[in-house]
């Protein structure tokens, strides 16, 4: 399965609870931080809410 780098480029403060929840669901804990996860349907799901303040690339 593939794998996913989000990177977080753009604060959450400004916007609304639940948009900063799904950044603390995809595990961000501050700014300019990368995690990879596994490709899904519920994390893309996740990624299109906060499309706007995070970058993503995929990685084998």
């Amino acid at each position: 399965m593939t794998k996913l780098n989000i990177t977080l480029v753009k604060s959450g403060i400004g916007y609304p609870e639940d948009q900063k929840k799904t950044l603390t669901a995809l595990g961000f804990k501050r700014l300019h931080q990368s995690v990879v996860l596994e490709d899904s349907p519920s994390v893309r799901g996740m990624i299109l809410k906060v499309r706007h303040l995070v970058k993503v690339e995929e990685s084998n």
